[in-house]
Parts: structure tokens; C-alpha cells; sequence
């Protein structure tokens, strides 16, 4: 199979033999691909070599030969994000996400949308939870591995007055606000969902219970191995803080 003028976002890229790369990239119309990139590292292919960046929004030809492709050319479409701590750490979660949980050769235009929306967000200065929050949601829409954000396990509205203990096998289990503990596990506001699934920016205590959902979803379906980004953005936090 041939690649003409496919756009895509670079995930990851990594060195191989003396002069090629390995890079994982995400497009529309195939998913994640894997690309073999051989000659970048020679003398006169630095315009390349920055093509295949992690960040980079690029378009490519390449040849499909079993689980890699042969790349033939590629140029970038743009000339990139520059960020610095904790939003260059959140779009290499942004990237480190997509490259665990998206599948090879499984076409995700609404995943490449909103990679690039979070891609833009996060160079432009958008609220980095918010915006991560925004990109893991529509990753397990697209995947088809979130549960029903509107609905409880009873097929009834999400309601903002009322708490939810999550289920793994059944969604949204309805409690009274006032009867729950910590041993219940995964406990989270109406207000919350509600706030997820219309796409309501929520204050930092509703948005901080959304991600420790988001966190044991991601986890769940990695199979209980985290990324390296989580302990990075901890490790940078603890330097702030010190």
C-alpha cells in the first residue's frame, strides 16, 4: 500500500542503526502508523530530520511493507509549537497517550481533529487541566472505550445534585450525596459529568475529580502501567513546590 501526501502528527521518533529514525505517527484515514525513516541522519538532511520531530503536523508519501512503512518524503506544514515546562509535559502526554491507546491501521479522522485542537489549545495558552481533560475524552469517544458520560448505569440523565460511584462494567451507579464514604472507590459529582459531557469548563475542585476519573480510565485500559509523563509532571511539581 502507498501513502501520497498524507497529513499527520508526529507521536514519537527514535533512532535506528546509524543514520535512520523510527516514528509513530497519527493520521486520518489510517490511524497510527509506523514509519521507517532511512538517511535522516545523514549531514545534508537536517530539514528532515526536524520534520520528524514529535509535535511536528507533516505531510508524507511512504510505502507499507508488513508492520512499517518505508518513508519516501516529508515536509512539515507548519513550523511547530514551542513550549516550555508544564505545557511542553503536556504535549508529550498529549503524544505518549495516543501512541499506548491508539491502534496501527485503524482510521481516526475525530482523534486526529482533536489531537490537533489540543495541539493549537495548548500553544496558544489555553488552561493546560482543562484542556487535557477535553483531549482524554474525546480519545475514548473516538476509541470507543468511554462509558456513557449523559447517562447513568440506569440509563437515566447524569443529574448535577446527585454523586455517582463509577463501575467499570456498568457505568454511572446513581448514590444519595449524603451516603457515601471512601470505601465506596471512585466516587464523583453530577456536576462534574454534567460539566464533561457539555463541554463546560468547571472550577478546579469539579476538575480535579474529573481527572482522577480520567486517571483510572486511562489506567484501566493500559492495564494498570502509567506513563512516563505522569511521573514527570509530579516531579515537576514537587520542584515547584520545594
Amino acid at each position: 500500500m502507498r501513502y501520497s501526501g498524507e497529513p499527520a502528527y508526529v507521536l514519537h521518533a527514535r533512532a535506528y542503526r546509524e543514520t535512520s529514525v523510527l516514528v509513530e505517527v497519527l493520521t486520518p484515514h489510517h490511524g497510527r502508523l509506523g514509519l521507517l525513516a532511512r538517511g535522516v541522519r545523514g549531514p545534508k538532511k537536517h530539514a528532515l530530520k526536524a520534520a520528524l520531530a514529535p509535535g511536528q503536523y507533516i505531510r508524507f508519501d511512504a510505502e507499507q511493507r508488513g508492520e512499517l512503512a518505508r518513508l519516501i518524503q516529508a515536509e512539515a506544514l507548519d513550523s511547530g509549537i514551542s513550549l516550555a515546562g508544564e505545557r511542553l509535559l503536556a504535549a508529550f502526554y498529549q503524544n505518549e497517550l495516543t501512541l499506548r491507546l491508539a491502534p496501527r491501521f485503524d482510521a481516526q479522522p475525530e482523534l486526529f481533529v482533536s489531537f490537533g485542537r489540543t495541539r493549537a489549545l495548548l500553544s496558544a495558552g489555553a488552561p493546560i487541566a482543562w484542556t487535557l481533560r477535553r483531549f482524554e475524552r474525546d480519545l475514548l469517544d473516538a476509541l470507543g472505550l468511554a462509558p456513557d458520560w449523559a447517562h447513568d448505569a440506569l440509563g437515566a440523565f447524569i443529574e448535577n445534585t446527585m454523586h455517582y460511584r463509577f463501575d467499570f462494567e456498568r457505568g454511572f451507579v446513581p448514590r444519595a450525596a449524603d451516603k457515601y464514604s471512601a470505601d465506596d472507590g471512585l466516587v464523583i459529582s453530577g456536576e462534574a459529568l454534567v460539566a464533561l459531557a457539555s463541554d463546560a469548563q468547571p472550577d478546579t475542585h469539579t476538575s480535579n475529580a474529573i481527572r482522577r476519573l480520567m486517571r483510572a480510565l486511562i489506567l484501566h485500559q493500559l492495564g494498570g502501567k502509567g506513563l512516563k509523563s505522569w511521573d514527570m509532571l509530579a516531579e515537576l511539581r514537587q520542584i515547584q513546590s520545594s
